[in-house]
């Protein structure tokens, strides 16, 4: 489908057609009894550590492509129109994305923007085509959930991606273009990246600790799976950084397993999702501004309201006080404070530093739900 995500660091874009992505075999091509190096030696580890397939030796990516390919999903999204001469309306499949299988009764994890304008969903498993519907989006982390009819499907095995090694290898599985079941290698290149978006319904998408691959990512491949060399889930497939051609260019991004997952039971038990809210709104500081208003401070989030009732009120943040740090987040703009809420979970308490007056403060927020406001 069409990119649906806005560029940022000159072409951040939406891989809602995209590729999938695997990892490089370190040092040469080992069969599927030669774990990779840094991989358990011991018997009990290495057989917790192998991927079980039957039939002749593999190569871990042919093992991880056996093992989580008929766990990821081609999704077509259809719209529907009317023609203005014969009156009569017409459905037409409009682009296409990927999805991963995460439980077995039909519930399907993928990207908010494979789905956004849908009006009408169809969703290839194996050599079966199903139509879909939808159970909950939530633009605000780009996740969305789908369901079909069908029982006993083949869920994705879930790993983590809390701890997750840059170097470590992994395997990315979906429809670049439209050709279902591809895969690609590849490394973790980074962790930690965040980026904030507009949305195509004019709304903003935080991405906060993305991982970074060098596995090639297409447009189609938005929504599948991004899995460990055990063939676990630990990622949703999501963004790539172009040149300006709206291909890959070996940088691509995938939503953390741990919070994806989060945002997928959200969605699944109460069809909204739910996000940290400290309660404030704000401006951002610069040395311009810092200057004009005699701040003592250049850089910054200054405090605009703050909400009755809320975190930040609870924790004693006051209304001209100008946050510079939350957590182990620099805050340097509106931006920073957004996706340093973000970076937490419904219940954390972080530390907040603030300036007021000629004093710096430290404060302790306990982040609450912006579903309870």
């Amino acid at each position: 489908m069409a990119v649906l995500a806005a560029g940022v660091l000159g072409g951040l874009i939406g891989a809602a057609i995209t590729a999938a992505v695997f990892w490089a075999v370190w040092g040469g091509t080992p069969a599927r009894d030669e774990p990779p190096a840094g991989a358990p030696t011991s018997a009990e580890e290495r057989e917790r550590y192998t991927i079980e397939i039957e039939g002749e030796d593999l190569t871990y990516a042919e093992a991880v492509a056996l093992k989580a390919m008929p766990s990821v999903v081609s999704i077509a999204i259809e719209q529907t129109a009317v023609n203005l001469f014969s009156g009569r309306s017409t459905t037409q499949v409009v682009g296409n994305g990927s999805g991963v299988i995460i439980r077995e009764n039909g519930y399907i994890l993928t990207n908010d923007h494979v789905v956004a304008g849908a009006d009408g969903l169809t969703v290839t498993i194996g050599v079966e085509t199903v139509p879909a519907e939808l159970v909950g989006r939530d633009p605000s982390s780009d996740l969305a959930v789908i369901k079909v009819d069908r029982t006993g499907l083949p869920a994705i095995e879930i790993g983590s991606s809390a701890a997750l090694r840059v170097g470590q290898p992994v395997v990315a599985i979906g429809s670049p273009f439209g050709l279902d079941q591809s895969v690609t290698t590849g490394i973790v290149s980074a962790l930690g990246r965040t980026s904030l978006m507009e949305s195509a319904e004019a709304q903003i998408t935080a991405y906060t600790s993305l991982i970074q691959t060098d596995a090639a990512i297409n447009p189609g491949n938005s929504g599948g799976a991004l899995t460990d060399a055990e063939g676990k889930l630990i990622g949703i497939n999501t963004l790539i950084q172009t040149g300006g051609s709206a291909q890959s260019a070996g940088v691509g991004f995938a939503i953390p397993v741990d919070y994806a997952l989060t945002i997928a039971d959200d969605l699944i038990d109460t069809g909204r999702a739910e996000h940290p809210y400290l309660g404030i709104s704000s401006m951002t500081i610069n040395s311009q501004v810092a200057e004009r208003y005699l701040l003592p401070v250049d850089a910054g989030a200054l405090i605009a309201t703050v909400a009755e009732g809320s975190p930040a009120a609870q924790a004693g943040i006051q209304p001209g006080d100008i946050v510079t740090r939350i957590g182990d987040t620099a805050i340097a703009s509106v931006e920073d404070v957004f996706l340093a809420i973000r970076s937490h979970r419904v219940g954390d308490t972080v530390e907040v530093e603030i300036v007021r007056g000629d004093e710096r403060l430290t404060l302790d927020a306990t982040l609450g739900s912006d579903g309870a406001r």
